[in-house]
């Protein structure tokens, strides 16, 4: 038998996405409740739930680490054997459960009550135990689930994330957490390269730095710029600073002009006033400017305006910035 799987994939993200709208409405001052909670506890976001709210937990917990809030997830059978020494009355525990009556989950409440810790219920019955004993609840109620039996968890799990994330970005706004402090929880993944990198991380310095003065005949620029490998040669005054840059496009460029590479000097033919940029700038923003000008390299400044380093596009690739 043949099956529309096309039919069946938009009519569930059609259902989803209705759950998702729907939260909107749903949205009240129990929601700034949350957040002002998690904002002042000086203790962690302690987030616990059963099978699939389990996993709706696990990275709403991560979600939270990552942005601002620090977040562990504890499995609630886990903790009635041991692992609710972990909360402290410093915490706030955020319970998942889509029916506000599981029972891995009940079973702890008389703990964290009695350590006096902040609870937040987060479940799809506001008239449930659960959502009676929290000190603050959190509705992700859904009309019916994607599954045409309206039961696998889909619709309301799906709920229930797009919560957890509309908290944690409320919270991470509150906070002011900025790309950098995203940066340095994630240093080993190339949004960390990306964010974190600098320009003196990856220039080619010292004797690898390709640089003639302008008195440098064009023949002996090319000849440092073959040595160098990077495409261009900074090309610098009397007193240090630079004075132009002569590129590979800029050689193509010269070709086609009648002079003598042997006897003219790099100052005839090289671009003054080239775009640069200084030590100390992202090397993702050497990448948007390299980008929006549309060229392969750039030299690095200091605040005398000497060349200290110079790049190309290649060594953004190896740092994996690009």
């Amino acid at each position: 038998m043949s099956h529309d799987h096309i039919r069946v994939g938009k009519r569930v993200l059609d259902i989803e996405a209705r759950a998702v709208s729907a939260l909107k409405e749903s949205l009240d001052d129990q929601f700034s409740q949350a957040c002002e909670q998690m904002l002042k506890a000086s203790g962690r976001v302690i987030v616990t739930g059963m099978g699939k709210s389990g996993h709706v937990g696990n990275k709403l917990a991560a979600t939270l680490a990552s942005t601002g809030t620090p977040s562990f997830f504890v499995h609630p059978g886990e903790a009635s054997h041991g692992d609710l020494g972990m909360i402290t009355s410093d915490d706030v525990v955020l319970a998942l459960s889509n029916s506000g009556e599981t029972a891995e989950v009940l079973a702890i409440l008389p703990v964290i009550k009695r350590k006096g810790t902040v609870l937040i219920g987060m479940t799809g019955r506001p008239g449930s135990t659960l959502a009676q004993l929290s000190d603050v609840h959190l509705t992700v109620a859904v009309s019916e689930e994607a599954c045409p039996h309206n039961l696998a968890p889909t619709s309301s799990t799906t709920a229930a994330l797009a919560m957890g994330d509309a908290l944690a970005i409320a919270l991470l706004e509150a906070r002011g957490f900025t790309a950098e402090d995203f940066a340095l929880s994630h240093p080993g993944g190339s949004l960390g390269r990306r964010l974190l990198l600098k320009v003196d991380d990856i220039m080619h310095a010292g004797e690898a730095l390709p640089a003639v003065t302008t008195e440098t005949s064009v023949s002996d620029a090319l000849l440092e710029m073959t040595r160098k490998g990077l495409g261009m040669t900074a090309v610098t005054a009397a007193d240090g600073t630079l004075a132009g840059i002569f590129t590979d496009g800029d050689l193509r460029r010269l070709l086609d002009r009648d002079l003598d590479i042997r006897t003219a000097s790099i100052a005839e033919v090289m671009v003054s006033n080239p775009i640069t940029i200084a030590t100390g700038h992202l090397a993702a923003e050497a990448l948007q400017i390299m980008e929006s000008r549309k060229i392969n390299g750039l030299v690095v400044l200091d605040s005398e305006h000497k060349p200290v380093g110079a790049f190309n596009m290649q060594d953004l690739l190896r740092a994996g910035v690009v």
